[in-house]
């Protein structure tokens, strides 16, 4: 799955993309150009999406140039 996918998927778990941003605190555009892929995920964003949809999108799908092993450790 690549990170537009990603985003697409939890877009409708999450009720669309208005809803989305509101939960995160950005406005629908910026959703919408994480959703088309004209600007990635930051990586703050893509962990609070893999809380919101329960695990069921993974923060290293949605932002997979940041190092999440590295930052665990």
């Amino acid at each position: 799955m690549t990170p537009t996918e990603a985003m697409e998927e939890a877009v409708k778990i999450v009720g669309g993309q208005s809803s989305l941003a509101s939960r995160l605190g950005v406005r629908a555009p910026t959703v919408n150009q994480w959703c088309s892929g004209s600007r990635p995920v930051p990586a703050e964003r893509a962990l609070q999406i893999e809380e919101l949809t329960a695990g069921a999108i993974r923060r290293d799908v949605l932002c997979p140039s940041f190092p999440w092993k590295q930052a665990a450790a």
